[in-house]
Parts: C-alpha cells; sequence; structure tokens
C-alpha cells in the first residue's frame, strides 16, 4: 500500500517517539537518574540535587514543595525533551509504597521502564511488586545497576538474583570496570569498547566526557589499569558462557531484559546508558481496546487520561488531564469524541511538560505525553477518539490498606472540605467514601500514611482548610458486585462500615481478612472484589 505524505510522516513521527516510565525501590536513585538523562538529553544545563535540600538546585522532576522538602518523590511527574533525533518522554514515578498506586496507573501509558537495581541492596520489595506490574502490562524491563560507585554486590551475584527472584532473564549490555572506590567506567558489549570516566569536580552537576577505547588498544595515560583489564576479560568469558546473547524479538516480549550498570550520581555511564537504550526500546506499541487493536500508525487520532493533578499552577488552580496518545496525530483546538460522556469536545490550549513547566503544543502523536486543561469533564481511564468508536479499558482502583475520618472544626469550611477531596480523589491521590448511615463524604482511604499527610498538607494549602483526620480500625476494602445490595445484611455484628465510593458503588470496610471470609459466606450472591468496577459504567455520589 503506498503512503500519502501525511501518512509517511505520521509513520516517522512514531518512530521516532519513546515512552518510558523509571520504577525502582525508594532511595535507589530514580530521581536522580531521570535528572542525568534530562542533563544528557540537553534538556537542562545543571543537574539539581534530590537529597541536598537546603541547596538553590532542585530535581527537575520533584516539583511538589514537599517533594523538595522531604527529598522523596510523591506524585508521578512527565518530562519530554529531544535527544539524538528521538523525541523522548519520561515517567518518573514515585518509589515510596506509599504513592504506589499512581506508579500503576502512570504505567499504563508507558511502553517500556527503567528499573533502578541498587548495586548494594539488589532486588527490594517494591521493585518486585513493580516488576510484577509491569510483566501483567507486558511491558519490556531494562534494568540498570545504580550506584557501582560505592561498595555492593558482585554483578555476577546480581544478575542471578533477577532470575532467581523475579524470573528475569538479564542480557548485560554494559559490564562495570570495576566497582565501589574503584569503579571506572563501562564495557559496552554491542561495541567492544571501554567507556572510562574522571571524577568532576561539580559532584555530578554537569557532563563529563568518557575516553573511549578497545581492550587492545594502547592506553598512554594509564586510565585503565592492567588488573582492571584482566578481570574484565575473566567477566566477559563468563557471560559469553553464562549469558544470553542479545535477541531483539526476546526483549520486546519481555522475555529478556539488555541489563545496565553505572552511577548516576557521578554520571558515570549515564550517557551509554541513554545511547543503547533509545536503540533497544520499543517505539510506540499497538494498543488494545475493548473494541478491537488499536494501531499506534493509524491515520484516526485516539488516546486516554492516565492522571490528573490539581494546583499544578497554584496562582491559577488550575486542573490538567495528562492524555497519553495511542494512535494517530493530535493537532491543538481538533474536536475528538469523549466516549464516556458520548460528545465531541474541542481540545483546546493542550501543553506539553518538563516536569511543572508546561509550553503549548501545536501537535503531538502516538507516544507523546500532553496535558489537556480540565473544568471537570475528564476521570482517570477516559478516551478521547476520532473517527472510528474505540474505548480503552478504564483504570481501576484497588484496596486502600488506611483509613480516616475527616472532619473540620469550622462547619463554614465544610464546603471547601469536600471540593479539596473531590479534587484530589479525581487525581487518584486517595479514594473518597460516603458513609451509608450518615450519606456524608467524610471517609478518606489511602495506601500508607505518606498519603494522608501530603493529603491534609494539600488541604491547608490548596484549599485554605486545616483538616482533622481520625483513624479508623479498618485494614481493607471490597466492592460489591451484585443486585440487591443491603448495608444491614453485611454489617451484622463484624463492625463493618458500609459505604459507596465516588462513582456510587457500594463498598464495605473490614478490619480484617476473618471480617471479609465471614461476610462472603453469609453473601453468597454478591462477590467481594478488591479492585473497583471500572468508573465508564458507574453514577456518582
Amino acid at each position: 500500500m503506498t503512503l500519502t505524505p501525511d501518512q509517511k510522516r505520521l509513520h516517522r513521527e512514531v518512530a521516532r517517539r519513546r515512552t518510558f516510565a523509571i520504577i525502582s525501590h525508594p532511595d535507589a536513585g530514580k530521581t536522580t537518574l531521570t535528572e542525568k538523562l534530562l542533563l544528557y538529553g540537553g534538556a537542562i544545563h545543571l543537574a539539581g540535587s534530590v537529597k541536598a535540600r537546603r541547596a538553590s538546585r532542585h530535581a527537575t522532576s520533584d516539583w511538589m514543595a514537599m517533594e523538595q522538602e522531604r527529598g522523596i518523590s510523591i506524585t508521578s511527574s512527565v518530562m519530554q525533551f529531544v535527544y539524538d533525533d528521538h523525541c523522548i518522554n519520561i515517567l518518573d514515578t514515585p518509589g515510596h509504597q506509599d504513592f504506589s498506586e499512581d506508579t500503576y496507573r502512570t504505567l499504563a501509558a508507558a511502553d517500556c521502564a527503567v528499573m533502578l537495581i541498587d548495586a548494594a541492596k539488589g532486588v527490594e520489595p517494591q521493585t518486585e511488586k513493580l516488576f510484577r506490574v509491569c510483566q501483567l502490562r507486558g511491558i519490556p524491563i531494562f534494568p540498570f545497576v545504580n550506584k557501582m560507585d560505592r561498595h555492593g554486590r558482585e554483578p555476577l551475584d546480581l544478575m542471578d538474583e533477577l532470575e532467581t527472584h523475579l524470573g528475569m532473564r538479564a542480557c548485560p549490555v554494559m559490564w562495570p570496570v570495576y566497582d565501589g572506590a574503584y569503579f571506572q567506567g563501562v564495557y559496552d558489549r554491542r561495541t567492544e569498547k571501554v567507556h572510562l570516566f574522571v571524577q568532576a569536580q561539580d559532584h555530578g552537576a554537569s557532563t563529563i566526557e568518557a575516553r573511549v577505547l578497545s581492550l587492545d588498544d594502547p592506553d598512554p595515560d594509564g586510565l585503565l589499569s592492567e588488573p582492571a583489564r584482566e578481570r574484565l576479560a575473566e567477566d566477559l568469558e563468563l557471560l559469553e558462557i553464562a549469558g544470553d546473547a542479545y535477541d531483539e524479538e526476546r526483549v520486546l516480549s519481555g522475555d529478556l531484559s539488555p541489563m545496565f550498570f553505572g552511577s548516576a550520581l557521578t554520571n558515570f555511564g549515564v550517557e551509554p546508558f541513554l545511547q543503547a537504550f533509545l536503540t533497544m526500546a520499543p517505539p510506540p506499541a499497538d494498543r488494545e481496546a475493548t473494541t478491537g487493536t488499536v494501531t499506534a500508525t493509524d491515520d484516526d487520532f485516539s488516546g486516554f487520561v492516565f492522571k490528573i493533578q490539581a494546583n499544578m499552577d497554584t496562582s491559577h488552580r488550575d486542573r490538567i488531564a495528562f492524555l497519553r496518545i495511542c494512535s494517530g496525530r493530535f493537532s491543538k483546538g481538533m474536536e475528538a469524541q469523549h466516549q464516556r460522556l458520548g460528545k465531541k469536545l474541542r481540545l483546546k490550549n493542550p501543553s506539553s511538560f518538563m516536569a511543572r513547566d508546561r509550553s503549548t503544543v501545536e501537535e503531538a502523536y502516538a507516544g507523546d505525553i500532553i496535558g489537556l486543561y480540565d473544568p471537570g469533564t475528564f476521570r482517570i481511564g477516559d478516551t478521547l477518539a476520532t473517527g472510528k468508536s474505540v474505548a480503552f479499558e478504564g483504570i481501576p482502583h484497588f484496596s486502600p490498606e488506611m483509613f480516616r475520618r475527616v472532619r473540620v472544626g469550622d462547619p463554614l469550611k465544610r464546603k471547601q472540605l469536600l471540593k479539596g477531596l473531590t479534587q484530589l480523589a479525581e487525581e487518584g491521590a486517595i479514594q473518597i467514601f460516603a458513609d451509608y448511615t450518615t450519606e456524608q463524604v467524610d471517609i478518606v482511604g489511602a495506601v500508607g500514611v505518606l498519603q494522608f499527610e501530603v493529603l491534609a498538607h494539600r488541604l491547608k494549602e490548596e484549599y485554605r482548610v486545616d483538616a482533622i483526620l481520625e483513624p479508623l480500625p479498618f485494614t481493607v476494602c471490597r466492592w460489591v458486585l451484585g443486585d440487591g445490595f443491603e448495608p444491614k445484611t453485611f454489617r451484622r455484628g463484624q463492625g463493618n462500615i458500609c459505604a459507596r465510593d465516588r462513582d456510587g458503588h457500594p463498598v464495605v470496610l473490614f478490619q480484617n481478612q476473618w471480617g471479609i471470609r465471614w461476610t462472603t459466606e453469609n453473601n453468597p450472591k454478591f462477590e467481594l472484589t478488591p479492585v473497583s468496577p471500572l468508573a465508564a459504567h458507574a453514577g456518582n455520589l
């Protein structure tokens, strides 16, 4: 089939896109690596500090005041830049488990993931959880072993741990030249070149040059010692015997993971990783929808909302819906069908992002992440499309593990409180419930206690509400599926609370697993599920 000039351009632009998430256990260096990729990509000129909170520079992706104060990522950030003719969309995700649901949603928008491993700690609990989510979504994973400049585990032991604990077959693309205090650089197995680095005086704030040479090249400056050459040669022989050869088909299917080593803090190995990763990472993949497969290079535009963020611009108190484009070309001011609402919308004032900073988008393509001004029209999981009808599967909520009853000392602030809770729930930062007994939206659920701290902070700073959060004894909730729900049948003597979620679905809050078993046995015509029904099929609180 002969392509028109517009179709050729569409194919070319889609092929340039790389959209990936960076995931890790807390403190593995995820945000630092993100910052250094921006540095080498030319998106920033000096890398900020994640830990040094008194410094004038902060990590670009940590734009919220609480992130800068605490040195942790609280919400996912989107950053787009162009490097080596690739249009790169980075999704920096929170590492802390208290904000894991935001990470799970963000992974729905990624085509692959870079998974950071701390060289000293290996596979950690949150790393394993995020790996399983990537597995379920069928997206390729690229492990990056970080902190090689510190004393850590043997690289071969880390490879073995990836296979033993995760079932991940790894193919090392870069291999470290020594480690710890003697870490000198990385060997690129594809080009058979050694990239040697010298520590800069500005602690990694700016790019550093690498000395590139073959193992048999003369080294008049003595950068690569003879013991380092010998050890590297021995390691490479072992890899030829024990390691898997690179296979693009296996990588894209998720059966094989290209593995890298480096130090994000010192910049050692960052640029070689970026260059190799872009050649291996997949372009935007075709997506399954309830209406069939959606091809990235399809002429028709389609996309879905995976994140909503309120008050990014504190002076205007705006709301932004983050849309992953799945097919076709987006143009500023175009009309698209809002599938859940069943009506057409004109998509005005679209934005691209560098964390908090944004710029107007004239056009965008499959793989890109754009922001749409949201007057309350969008929900997480909403589909927008032109041409034939398309509906991507919604993004459900998972059961919170902690609950609080929220009240406000000043009754006159009740309306502001409800507005704040509703908007923050629409972001997916918390879940809100209305008690069947009181009919008031005053129960908040979250994965961890840090979410409640963020909630109280944002209610005060963004909505001028001093909220009081009272602990509740519940540890889990279950959505109730089935007709004829009667709260009284689920409350008998068990200390449960029956509520409705923000979509109007019945929910039961339990104190323990025993309560779930008892309730399930005594209500056989109903199904209790830890995952919410999709919002597209629901009403409202």
